[in-house]
């Protein structure tokens, strides 16, 4: 009977500094290194000032950076509900479940100052937080931010639009009857009589 073993613990077993321990090797005593100045982590170099921060050339912008989408919409909503309707309630009253438990309540997104405010306040917000609210930036991805911003001109749009603000085509279907009230045959199926 022969018996071969390929697996060691060679890997496991090497020579290593653990984070904090001392260091005889390097001059100042400390086994982790400086990164070198100007270094920035994979992932987090800034460049696009307004996607990251929201403002353009230092003042809150009143675009977006990037085409908003049916998905980038919903995305948006999705977050919303997570992150923002605990506060500030499904519909952008400020009276989330949070408020209703005794939390302050935050502005509604339907008051004045904040329809005219641009969206690249609501990013800076999520970003830095204001008043009572604490930064999401550590929770919420900057092209999330956005999409959140879209969403809440959403809600706001749904409780303060005219109908000037709908387009022709879809404000002829406002006004036409529903298709199952438009004959006796219909009306009597909608009610749940049949023959």
């Amino acid at each position: 009977m022969m018996l071969v073993s390929g697996c060691r613990l060679d890997m496991h077993l090497q020579p290593k500094y653990l984070p904090y321990e001392p260091s005889e090797f390097f001059a100042d005593g400390r086994s982790e290194r400086q990164p070198v100045p100007g270094t920035v982590a994979r992932g987090h170099l800034r460049i696009d000032e307004l996607l990251y921060t929201g403002r353009e050339n230092g003042v809150e912008a009143d675009r977006f950076p990037f085409p908003i989408t049916r998905a980038d919409l919903q995305r948006g909503q999705q977050r919303y509900n997570i992150y923002c309707a605990p506060c500030h309630d499904y519909s952008g009253s400020g009276r989330g479940m949070i408020v209703q438990r005794g939390f302050p309540q935050p502005p509604s997104y339907h008051v004045p100052r904040l329809r005219q405010a641009s969206v690249g306040h609501f990013v800076q917000v999520m970003t830095n937080g204001f008043g009572a609210m604490y930064s999401y930036a550590a929770r919420v991805e900057p092209a999330d931010r956005w999409r959140i911003a879209a969403y809440i001109r959403a809600l706001q749009l749904s409780q303060n639009a005219s109908l000037q603000d709908v387009p022709e085509a879809e404000r002829a279907k406002l006004t036409q009857a529903p298709a199952h009230e438009s004959s006796p045959e219909g009306a009597k199926q909608a009610a749940g009589e049949s023959r």
